[in-house]
């Protein structure tokens, strides 16, 4: 019997020691890439795909308006993203009109566009995971951009509209 008692105490602090140290447990960072890592996502650093349920969050409230929640855009109005060459040429540029607007006009498969885009998001970090959503979204397999690729980005001062 004293056996017995002495195996089950070493039993349960192996394993109380086990799950102190990370050893018998998911913590929710784990769990987080092991449910994405079987997903659409598979492919992609652990890091960027912590970031697609942001980055699909803040395209759903922001950007489906324009670009539509199919990332087709509007015809003549608001590119497509969807397939998008100018949007695949370029990666920073496009974390740097998400995060400063564009007032210029773009040639988007062989279509030009001359509306102008607002800012949509404050930081490098929204600007980044939006536009990594969109790189893995909507048919397009156009890899991703890092928090490094884009560290030159400068993000522009805000103006407030001019009083009445």
């Amino acid at each position: 019997m004293k056996r017995i008692v002495i195996i089950l105490v070493a039993v349960f602090s192996l394993s109380v020691f086990l799950t102190s140290c990370g050893g018998g447990g998911n913590t929710g960072d784990q769990s987080a890439t092991t449910v994405t890592a079987k997903g659409p996502y598979a492919d992609l650093p652990a890091d960027i795909q912590a970031m697609m349920p942001k980055g699909e969050q803040i395209y759903k409230s922001k950007c489906t308006v324009c670009h539509q929640a199919t990332g087709a855009g509007v015809e003549n109005v608001f590119p497509p993203l969807a397939s998008s060459d100018y949007l695949l040429a370029d990666k920073a540029r496009a974390v740097a009109q998400t995060l400063n607007g564009s007032k210029l006009e773009m040639t988007v498969n062989n279509k030009k566009y001359t509306q102008e885009m607002v800012p949509q998001v404050e930081t490098k970090e929204d600007a980044v995971a939006i536009i990594n959503y969109v790189l893995n979204n909507f048919g397009n397999k156009g890899g991703y951009v890092t928090m490094e690729q884009v560290k030159d980005v400068v993000i522009k001062p805000r103006t407030a509209p001019a009083a009445k």
